[in-house]
């Protein structure tokens, strides 16, 4: 069963709770945003901050890590990109109206999603509104983005000219109940993706199958094809609101306002796992090496067998929900409300999770093998009693 875990590390450094906590590609930093107005950076390497970002005038809702800029959207309704070695505020991006929630980098593009009902496309380095992607009834609470090149055949692309030299498209969900597909040359909506009776949380996007998951306030996840529009599959066992999302191995962890994490299998929709143990909702979730590791509102992060959903340590010391987690180099980092970012080592779980996975092999190898001779031997009576039958 699971036991206490202690922080090695509490970096106390914001003045307000921490909403978000974006890790580099490259592993070497993190940046936390904050209800303080500032966004901080992390090294992984000695957990110290080595960078303090001021210049919005309000609190950060989101942010996003490359390895050379950092990014951060604000209640102050924008947009603004850091040099991460100086802390130099290199770009503001202002057009929005209300309160940006979200924000995703890709290629040279920068999305951004809205209370004002919108989403927007910026150029990174040109700190420039390219196209905004109006539609939605209420608030943009989520994005996902993808090439067409990813799951259309050549023949399938019958689009006009200017849409087909681009290929990129943006996914929005809304609290409005619907999920939007765009065209991002032009602007144009290609899908609305209906079915959905609450807010849309979460999304996260398999474009190599075609498939995007969305999460929501209705209790439900629903898979579509993002080529069709057409609605896959609706996984109902939840009594909350689904909260976050995160797809491994075809498997679909779930996590939720009913206090549990669930896993699905997705080809077949079937539910193989729900993690218990949560006194509040699951506000955020990450697989790692066989483990699921999670955050809740009642202020701690778990770590479970993922297969079995046996629940292997608590780690408490957080006073509030914890938002945001990342993994790097067998540390766990955890951000909450309370304003804290705490690190954990996981190194002992991932070990006895590596020697467990091993004698898992080392059983299923010894089945194989008696399956064999099982196989082989079964065989040859069959052969004896064919000769003796004179066959």
């Amino acid at each position: 069963m699971g036991n206490s875990g202690s922080a090695v590390k509490v970096c106390t450094d914001h003045q307000g709770g921490i909403n978000w906590l974006s890790l580099s590609p490259d592993g070497q930093r993190l940046l936390t945003g904050s209800e303080d107005g500032t966004a901080r950076l992390w090294s992984t390497a000695d957990s110290q901050c080595h960078g303090h970002f001021q210049g919005h005038e309000s609190y950060i809702t989101f942010c996003h890590l490359e390895n050379e800029a950092a990014f951060t959207c604000s209640a102050d309704h924008t947009i603004r990109k850091w040099d991460v070695v100086t802390g130099q505020c290199l770009a503001i991006y202002r057009g929005h109206t209300s309160i940006v929630n979200r924000i995703l980098v890709a290629k040279d593009y920068l999305f951004s999603g809205s209370y004002d009902r919108t989403a927007r496309c910026w150029s990174v380095d040109k700190e420039k509104q390219i196209q905004e992607f109006r539609g939605h009834r209420n608030c943009v609470l989520t994005l996902a983005h993808y090439s067409s090149r990813d799951v259309l055949e050549e023949e399938e692309e019958e689009e006009e000219e200017e849409e087909k030299v681009s290929r990129d498209l943006l996914v929005t969900g809304s609290t409005d109940c619907t999920v939007k597909v765009w065209w991002v040359s032009s602007g144009r909506c290609y899908q609305t993706l209906l079915g959905h009776t609450g807010a849309v949380l979460c999304l996260i996007l398999d474009a190599p199958n075609r498939e995007l998951f969305s999460g929501s306030t209705d209790y439900t996840i629903r898979t579509w094809n993002i080529v069709t529009g057409e609605q896959l599959k609706v996984f109902k066992e939840h009594q909350g609101s689904v909260i976050c999302l995160e797809l491994v191995n075809r498997h679909l962890y779930s996590g939720s306002a009913d206090r549990t994490v669930k896993c699905w299998f997705v080809d077949t929709g079937e539910r193989i796992q729900t993690y218990k143990a949560h006194k509040h909702s699951v506000s955020t979730l990450k697989y790692h090496a066989g483990i699921l590791f999670t955050g809740s509102g009642d202020a701690c992060a778990r770590a479970f067998h993922s297969r079995s959903g046996v629940l292997q340590k608590i780690f408490r010391g957080h006073k509030f929900i914890i938002n945001c987690i990342q993994i790097h180099n067998e540390l766990l980092y955890t951000a909450s409300h309370d304003g804290t970012l705490r690190i954990w080592d996981i190194r002992g779980i991932c070990k006895r999770n590596k020697r467990r996975l091993k004698k898992e092999r080392s059983v299923q190898g010894r089945s194989s093998q008696k399956g064999s001779l099982s196989r082989l031997f079964n065989n040859k009576v069959g052969c004896m009693v064919q000769q003796e039958n004179g066959e």
